[in-house]
C-alpha cells in the first residue's frame, strides 16, 4: 500500500502542528503533582508517557537512507509490529524516564529538534529509510510519528483533563484516514471516516472494541452498505 501523492508534506505539516500543540499543553499541565500519578495506559504514569513522546520522536532522527530499489512496508505492517514489542516499549520508556527527570521536557525537546532536522535532511522528496524496525518509506515513517503523537496527546488528555485539548485537528484527521487505508487494505470494503477520534480509539486499542462505537465512528460510503464487523481486525497496533 504506497501512500497517497503528497503524503509526506502532508505528514510534515501535521508532525510540526500536533507537536508544537501538544509541547505547549505539556509545559502548561505536567508538572510535579502529576507527573507520577498513573495515567490512562496501564502500567505507565504521566511522567512515562511524557518520556514516551521523545522515544517516538528520536525513531524518526535516526533513521538513514537507503539504496533505490529497497522494498518498504506499509504503514499497518510497520505498527503491526508494536504489539509484539508491547513490553520492551514499556521497559525503554521506562529506563528513560528515569534517565531523563532531572530535566524531562529539555530532553524531549532535544530529541524533537533532531527528528525534525533529520526529516529536513531526508526530504522534501520521499524516499526508502531504515527504520528502527525495517525499511519504511519516509513519508510512512512521518505518517507513523504523527500517529504516535496524536494517540499519546489523547492518553494524555485522558489522563490530565486540563487545559485546551491537546490534539491537533489536522493531525487527527490525517492519522484516522492513514489508520482506515490499512483496514480497508485488509478488507477491501468502502469506508469514510465519521467520528476521527472514536475511530483513532477503536484501532488503536484505547476503546473496546464494539459495534456501535465502531457504526458512529465509520460509515459506508455508499448508503445500501453496512459497517462491517471489524472485531478480529482490531487493534491495528
Amino acid at each position: 500500500m504506497s501512500m497517497p501523492p503528497g503524503e509526506l508534506a502532508d505528514a510534515t505539516t501535521a508532525l510540526h502542528d500536533q507537536w508544537e500543540r501538544l509541547r505547549r499543553w505539556v509545559g502548561e499541565v505536567v508538572d510535579d503533582e502529576v507527573a507520577d500519578e498513573p495515567s490512562v495506559l496501564d502500567g505507565w504514569t504521566v511522567a512515562e508517557l511524557v518520556a514516551h513522546l521523545g522515544r517516538a520522536m528520536e525513531a524518526l532522527a535516526v533513521c538513514v537512507p537507503l539504496p533505490d530499489g529497497t522494498v518498504p512496508l506499509t504503514l499497518g505492517e510497520y505498527v503491526g509490529t508494536y504489539a509484539e514489542r508491547k513490553e520492551g516499549i514499556a521497559q525503554v520508556t521506562r529506563e528513560l524516564a528515569v534517565e531523563i527527570a532531572g530535566d524531562p521536557l529539555r530532553a524531549v525537546d532535544q530529541r524533537a529538534q533532531a527528528a525534525f532536522e533529520r526529516l529536513d535532511e531526508l526530504g522534501p522528496t520521499d524516499r526508502v529509510v531504515q527504520a528502527r524496525r525495517g525499511p519504511v518509506l519516509l513519508s510512512t515513517m512521518t505518517v507513523s510519528r504523527v500517529l504516535e503523537l496524536v494517540v499519546h496527546a489523547d492518553d494524555l488528555a485522558r489522563s490530565v483533563p486540563r487545559g485546551v485539548d491537546p490534539v491537533e485537528p489536522g493531525a487527527l484527521r490525517l492519522v484516522a484516514d492513514a489508520l482506515l487505508r490499512v483496514a480497508v487494505a485488509r478488507g477491501g470494503w468502502d469506508l469514510e471516516v465519521s467520528d476521527a477520534r472514536r475511530w483513532v480509539r477503536l484501532a488503536a486499542g484505547r476503546q473496546p472494541y464494539d459495534t456501535d462505537e465502531l457504526a458512529i465512528a465509520l460509515h459506508a460510503r455508499y448508503t445500501g452498505d453496512a459497517v462491517p464487523d471489524l472485531g478480529r481486525m482490531l487493534p491495528l497496533l
